[in-house]
């Protein structure tokens, strides 16, 4: 078994509202940054073990799927790297 660290990032999907990012792109604005757009994102990192990269990124997007995302409102990007 080799040792892995997963990166998942899951954001809201073009088009649905992300109150948390309009907020902070007022406050950003308020302060003098000017941004044509402001999306939130959650990260997570993922230590496990698997046989080869690609059961890790099977076993990694099962859980996003599961659990992590909510593919009704949410997109998500898997990275794997070995550790």
């Amino acid at each position: 078994m080799t040792a892995y660290t997963a990166t998942v990032t899951v954001r809201l999907k073009h088009g649905v509202l992300d109150p948390e990012a309009k907020t902070t792109q007022r406050a950003l604005d308020r302060l003098g940054f000017e941004l044509s757009a402001l999306r939130s994102a959650d990260q997570y990192e993922i230590d496990l073990e698997a046989p080869s990269t690609g059961k890790a990124r099977e076993q990694v997007t099962e859980m996003a799927d599961r659990l992590l995302a909510n593919p009704t409102i949410h997109d998500y990007e898997v990275q794997i790297s070995e550790r």
